[in-house]
């Protein structure tokens, strides 16, 4: 058969050569946009809201105004299908980078920034899923019935963003015991509201304090300036035949790869093992990216591979297109029809789900990062409602050279808080199966989250055996 001539490049074959392109276009076009937005409009630039938000709200505006006459500008299956995997691409150049902390760092506090992160996402299941239960109870007999088990996506839209909470409201809405129809737009509402969430009450938060005169801006240069990646010995050079940028993608890609093979092989062997591969595309990712770089740093060790091929730097900028496509792309697919009858939970989850985080993280700011509560505040309660894009963002406003060990905390913490929030993660498929298998899980959250936080607020609760050994207090040597 000759395949050359059984389509050719024309509008006629427009679903096989041109529908991703175009699409693909638009995310671009209206990512564009939306920083036009951010740069002349000075409320969404002071707001520090993202240029993504902006762009797929606008986008979502403009295929709203084109179904009035017809047409659908926006593929919202394919849209949804970039979030997907664009989340774990994001991750996997996140974990392909060199740990390089320019910060001595407590180990202690390193386990209670991941026990933080654990104990908010409990913290947020919990109070979500009982809010959704009690909805779904009371409104059982009558007309309309909220899914009891909606809630749960809280912790998963403010947590970790449109992809992970895209995958599992189709995840619930594709099991009929759930009872539940959000199609994927209901993760990407809420979702969407905590990219605003992050960002109002961030800078909120950092305009009180400023007038309070408890918090203060540091200065812009770094305790310790880290040397250029570009200019290190042993590193890939720009003239070789290769393009480094095209070595980093190839790295991800492998890491995506192997990910795949992965929940392939967890798919084939139940149907419990089934029900947990594909949701969590971005933790197999990130672990087979961690599998690469530990292959890779023995690799070097040994002198069998003679250059630093990963660069973080590119890393970085992989993670951040990837993510704001994801954005641009998960407020763009959100369908409109699909949400109305559960505006009342996402309005309500959205605003106790603040409030919470909000007042959880602020307590243990207070109590376990001392001499740089404001700025682990904002890393964490930015990273909690948005993504680490919005969480360092708004930690930059105060302490834009990075002078304290909050980012180094971050990137050391993530493999602890993985560990913690584990949980939450293998009870999701559980959850959704019966309204009895909710409560169950709805109370392992809440012991979940009574267990982090004594380990948290220990030294207050278990005064005796702390009172000699207070929390490290950070002290900033230039400015003593």
């Amino acid at each position: 058969m000759n395949y050359a001539s059984s389509w050719d490049f024309t509008m006629a074959n427009y679903g096989a050569v041109w529908a991703f392109m175009v699409q693909l276009g638009l995310l671009l076009l209206f990512l564009m946009m939306g920083n036009i937005l951010r740069r002349t409009i000075p409320l969404f630039r002071k707001c520090l809201v993202p240029s993504a938000l902006l762009g797929g709200a606008l986008l979502l505006i403009v295929n709203i105004i084109c179904k009035q006459f017809g047409f659908a500008l926006v593929d919202n299956r394919l849209m949804q299908v970039i979030t997907y995997h664009c989340l774990a691409i994001g991750f996997a150049a996140m974990s392909l980078k060199t740990e390089k902390s320019t910060h001595k760092t407590n180990r202690a506090q390193v386990l209670e920034f991941g026990a933080l992160q654990g104990g908010t996402y409990m913290l947020q299941a919990f109070v979500g899923l009982g809010i959704t239960l009690v909805m779904f109870l009371l409104t059982r007999y009558g007309d309309k019935i909220v899914s009891y088990i909606c809630g749960l996506i809280l912790p998963l839209s403010f947590g970790q963003g449109p992809g992970n909470a895209l995958s599992w409201d189709i995840n619930f809405t594709n099991t009929p015991a759930a009872q539940f129809a959000g199609n994927g737009s209901f993760g990407l509402s809420l979702a969407s509201i905590g990219f605003v969430v992050a960002s109002v009450f961030g800078v909120l938060y950092i305009n009180i304090h400023k007038k309070r005169g408890d918090l203060t801006v540091r200065s812009g240069l770094p305790v310790e300036v880290a040397a250029d990646p570009a200019i290190l010995n042993g590193e890939l050079p720009d003239n070789e035949s290769v393009d480094k940028f095209s070595l980093q993608a190839g790295f991800v890609a492998l890491a995506y790869a192997l990910s795949f093979g992965f929940m392939y092989l967890l798919g084939i062997l139940s149907d419990f093992t089934n029900s947990i591969a594909w949701g969590f595309n971005f933790l197999w990712a990130s672990l087979a990216a961690m599998l690469i770089r530990f292959v890779v740093k023995q690799l070097r060790k040994r002198n069998i591979m003679h250059r630093d091929y990963i660069n973080n730097y590119q890393m970085d900028r992989i993670s951040g297109f990837s993510f704001d496509l994801m954005i641009v792309a998960g407020v763009a697919a959100i369908e409109i029809n699909d949400i109305k009858n559960y505006i009342l939970p996402i309005v309500i989850l959205s605003l106790v789900g603040t409030v919470i985080t909000f007042v959880y993280i602020r307590l243990v700011a207070k109590e376990c990062f001392k001499g740089f509560e404001h700025e682990f505040f904002l890393m964490s309660f930015g990273t909690l409602t948005g993504t680490a894009s919005n969480g360092m963002i708004l930690t930059k406003e105060i302490d834009p050279g990075l002078r304290t060990p909050t980012s180094s905390l971050y990137i050391l913490s993530n493999f602890p808080a993985m560990v913690m929030i584990a949980p939450l993660l293998l009870l999701l498929s559980f959850a959704g199966k019966s309204l009895l298998n909710a409560v169950i899980a709805c109370a392992i959250f809440f012991v979940l989250w009574v267990v982090y936080t004594v380990f948290l607020f220990r030294r207050k609760i278990f005064v005796k055996r702390y009172q000699d050994s207070p929390v490290a207090t950070w002290t900033d040597k230039a400015d003593c």
